[in-house]
């Protein structure tokens, strides 16, 4: 090997032809760009779009994300069992009566493969909830928000970016409002 570092030629030689290898290797185990995309979900992410959904609601509607476009969205993964849920869903409940008229909607969605439709709306009831209550019945959304524990509440602006996620609860109305405060104050 002293022979190698002798000379600057063939160690030059050396150097290149290991990087261009390194290069070629890199070039061609990369993944095709038609499949990098390809069944992927966007991640729930800040600074990323919120993966959209339609699911249906507690009244026998149904609530799409997208369509409430231009509004800022509290989307709030929850169950009737989970205490930080309980403790916190009147705070959001206050938030948006305070708020609604501004831009703010809410949409709770329950964990009802988790859960049940009869204890979501009766916990709707003892919260006197006016915001959709939205059913992940087979848990699909929960699987799309990659939900990690309860609650988990995604703030999501106008243009329909996630903004800012909290993991976990129960969330004061101090922290709430600010929040959305700064998300409302964005014109659409």
């Amino acid at each position: 090997m002293g022979w190698l570092m002798e000379d600057a030629r063939r160690w030059w030689a050396l150097t290149s032809m290991i990087v261009l290898l390194a290069a070629g290797w890199t070039w061609f185990s990369r993944v095709p760009v038609s499949v990098a995309g390809a069944g992927q979900i966007p991640s729930p992410r800040e600074g990323f779009p919120a993966p959209d959904f339609t699911l249906d609601t507690l009244d026998g509607a149904t609530a799409t994300l997208s369509a409430f476009r231009g509004q800022v969205v509290i989307v709030n993964l929850w169950a009737s069992w989970c205490g930080p849920c309980r403790a916190e869903m009147p705070a959001i409940q206050e938030l948006y009566v305070a708020n609604r008229q501004r831009g703010l909607a809410v949409l709770a969605v329950n964990g009802t493969f988790q859960d049940s439709q009869t204890d979501a709306r009766a916990f709707a009831q003892k919260y006197g909830l006016t915001f959709p209550i939205l059913l992940d019945r087979d848990g699909a959304v929960s699987r799309r928000y990659l939900l990690r524990a309860l609650p988990s509440t995604f703030f999501v602006d106008r243009r329909g970016i996630i903004r800012s996620v909290a993991v976990g609860g129960p969330m004061r109305e101090a922290v709430l409002q600010t929040q959305v405060e700064s998300l409302l104050q964005k014109p659409p």
